[in-house]
């Protein structure tokens, strides 16, 4: 359905990188890819602590990160000043699409962990990184989806969160232009990973009828988000990027 690969990732060496969300999915894929570039990485994952999570991420150091947690991010970011002494890439992969049903069904209470997680999430995150960045001249790269500018039945928590981050995105590139730190939204689209597998079984809209052998593969995304955190990636001058664009297919494998 989509025609996707992934790209070639530029070589990584010497850069640190914080990935949020990285457990499972695309940002555990996303974590594995930067360290076969040669990054040191720092994955973030809710419960690190458990023992089952080390054989996703061989090679990058676990971070026990809740990005609606501030204590816990700034934790983080001591952490990763102390032991790296420097941050090229924060990496705001960790989202969540729960609740979903009709917007008549969700009371107001029920919205609030979708935009803890997408939208202030990434602004606390983008908030606690900036001094690091800034010494690095580092990039900002915020997981996007198509659902950020377009209504789908039943994700009213998504669109809505999603929505804020994009313009939070704008925002950040808005208010610190002709800083040192670059910024990316980058739309993704149907994955096959677990929130895939709740959007179909919600079985709203027609996102939830796409079959599993036709969602795009994690690889891909995760691809294209490691590019951004290289070097040629500098020479971009757009905040709203997608998966699928144009630019991205020319240089598929």
């Amino acid at each position: 359905m989509f025609d996707l690969s992934p790209i070639p990732v530029p070589d990584l060496s010497g850069k640190t990188v914080l990935v949020t969300g990285a457990g499972r999915g695309i940002g555990a894929v996303l974590a594995g890819l930067l360290v076969a570039r040669g990054a040191r990485v720092y994955a973030g994952v809710l419960g690190c602590a458990d023992p089952d999570w080390s054989h996703h991420l061989e090679g990058a150091t676990p971070l026990d990160l809740d990005v609606t947690d501030a204590g816990a991010v700034a934790s983080a970011m001591t952490r990763i000043g102390a032991e790296a002494g420097r941050l090229d890439a924060l990496v705001n992969n960790a989202g969540a699409i729960a609740p979903i049903g009709h917007i008549d069904t969700l009371s107001t209470d029920a919205l609030r962990h979708s935009y803890e997680v997408n939208a202030l999430g990434m602004h606390r995150m983008v908030c606690a990184a900036l001094p690091l960045l800034r010494a690095s001249k580092g990039v900002v790269v915020n997981a996007g989806t198509g659902a950020a500018t377009t209504p789908m039945e039943g994700w009213t928590a998504y669109c809505n969160s999603k929505a804020a981050a994009r313009m939070m995105t704008m925002m950040f590139a808005k208010d610190l232009e002709g800083g040192e730190v670059q910024f990316f939204f980058i739309g993704i689209p149907p994955t096959d990973t677990e929130m895939q597998a709740q959007i179909r079984a919600a079985g709203l809209n027609p996102i939830s009828k796409i079959a599993k052998e036709e969602l795009v593969r994690p690889e891909v995304p995760a691809s294209v988000m490691a590019w951004l955190c290289g070097p040629d990636a500098r020479k971009l001058d757009l905040v709203l990027l997608d998966v699928r664009d144009d630019f991205f297919k020319a240089i598929m494998g």
